[in-house]
């Protein structure tokens, strides 16, 4: 039987990634699916082969067809998000139509409301590319946005999608899921449907204040959940209260991970952290996994 286990965390920069490519090395039969693609990084660590890349379009932008425009102006003056302007001066002609900055257009589909001359159109927008590639712990699905594109959620949910299924044709039981950060619809997209949720949190106070926020979300879905807190040892009486916070919530801690510079020394060397140290910060995260482990059962 496939789990899903979906690591996640408050905001960006708590670890979540580290932690993600040390599972990767414990678990010995599954797919890896980075679902933080607004600023993917696990294959930093993991240094993936692209087997396959594949055009993401998520929604679409207005084109004008100059042929048809009459320069009325309706669609720059209905824009709200300034995206649709007339050629500045020096270049401007008579008759000159406007123009759309795809970068500013939201695809709300205003202009071609307005628009009595039938001269825009809509038009699929590739938003970015996802790609399924081969590491050395086996296959992963990732992507990356184009610039400046939103990430709706949609692609997140290709992103599983794909995992799941690479995972049933090559029958691996374990799908390992690096989250997006916060609460926003990306997260809701990591999430949904999954078997265990990891919130990977930090002993400050945005840390503590965040993990209230994800595990909110959490519950809403109804989703089991479970905390670890990285670098506890920086301060360690907030590190006692999230864990006295969680357990109100009913949320287990899995368990704890130490600062040690080692963390960064292996991001350097593209490795994962259990891979390059065998220290006391490698057992830690052993740890977490082998508790991750009991609780999928």
């Amino acid at each position: 039987m496939i789990k899903e286990i979906v690591i996640i965390s408050g905001k960006g920069g708590t670890g979540k990634t580290s932690i993600v490519a040390s599972f990767a090395a414990l678990c010995k039969n599954k797919v890896l699916a980075d679902c933080d693609v607004d600023a993917a990084d696990l294959h930093l660590v993991l240094d993936p082969q692209v087997l396959s890349r594949h055009d993401f379009s998520g929604g679409k932008k207005a084109v004008i067809l100059d042929e048809k425009c009459t320069a009325c102006g309706k669609c720059v003056l209905s824009c709200r998000s300034e995206a649709i302007a007339y050629p500045p001066p020096a270049g401007r002609t008579t008759g000159s139509v406007p123009r759309i900055n795809p970068i500013f257009c939201e695809g709300c589909g205003v202009c071609m409301r307005v628009c009595e001359d039938d001269a825009i159109a809509f038009e699929p927008a590739i938003n970015g590319q996802w790609y399924v590639s081969a590491t050395r712990y086996g296959p992963m699905v990732h992507a990356r946005l184009g610039i400046a594109e939103g990430n709706s959620g949609k692609l997140v949910a290709l992103i599983r999608k794909e995992a799941r299924k690479i995972a049933g044709q090559e029958n691996l039981d374990r799908i390992i899921v690096d989250g997006s950060p916060g609460i926003g619809c990306p997260v809701i997209s990591s999430i949904t449907g999954a078997d265990l949720v990891l919130v990977v949190t930090e002993p400050t106070l945005s840390g503590e204040h965040d993990l209230e926020r994800v595990a909110s979300l959490t519950k809403h879905f109804g989703i089991p959940t479970t905390v670890c807190i990285n670098k506890w040892d920086l301060n360690p009486a907030i590190a006692q209260r999230i864990e006295s916070q969680a357990a109100e919530q009913n949320i287990p801690t899995v368990g704890r991970v130490r600062y040690d510079p080692a963390v960064t020394k292996a991001q350097i060397m593209k490795t994962s952290v259990v891979e390059y140290t065998g220290g006391a910060v490698s057992e830690d995260i052993k740890q977490v996994w082998r508790n991750i482990t009991y609780a999928l059962g």
